[in-house]
């Protein structure tokens, strides 16, 4: 062979050697990704995939029976805080011409579901009575007067203290 001919096939050895080590790097760089990809999956130690998926699966099922049952009781929460007496409101007005300041005053206290009370003290003079009435389903079975009906139509908007 001639000098040309093995100096032909030298470079192409080198060249071809050269471009198996840049592919080796680049091999090995997709590697190392790869295995710090997959660490995650593994956590702390050596597990198989399979292994590590069985394990996720218990923690979501552990996590969705934590979920129902918060579900569960904050349905039940939900049922006790309708029926509290959370809708408040107050009329105050003048009961008598001859009276003013506004001492007299309907309240209604009612729930989600409109039931509840209202309670009136009319003040005169001399003297001072009270009054409360049953209210079930939003309406009384007793008449109320028409400061009672702005107190309980307040309770019912939240719109709290009101004067006439």
């Amino acid at each position: 062979m001639s000098t040309t001919a093995l100096t032909f096939v030298a470079v192409t050895a080198l060249a071809l050697s050269l471009a198996a080590l840049a592919l080796g790097w680049v091999a090995h760089r997709r590697h190392q990704l790869v295995e710090r990809r997959y660490a995650v999956l593994w956590g702390e130690g050596e597990a198989d995939v399979s292994t590590v998926l069985a394990q996720q699966a218990r923690r979501l099922a552990t996590e969705r029976a934590r979920i129902d049952a918060l579900r569960a009781s904050l349905d039940g929460l939900s049922g006790d805080l309708a029926q509290t007496l959370q809708h408040v409101a107050v009329v105050r007005y003048d009961a008598f011409g001859d009276m003013g300041g506004q001492m007299s005053f309907s309240a209604a206290v009612i729930d989600d579901n409109g039931d509840g009370m209202v309670i009136s003290s009319v003040h005169a003079r001399g003297e001072s009575r009270t009054y409360a009435k049953g209210i079930v389903g939003g309406g009384s079975d007793t008449v109320l007067t028409p400061e009672e009906q702005q107190a309980l139509a307040a309770a019912r908007d939240d719109s709290g203290t009101s004067r006439s």
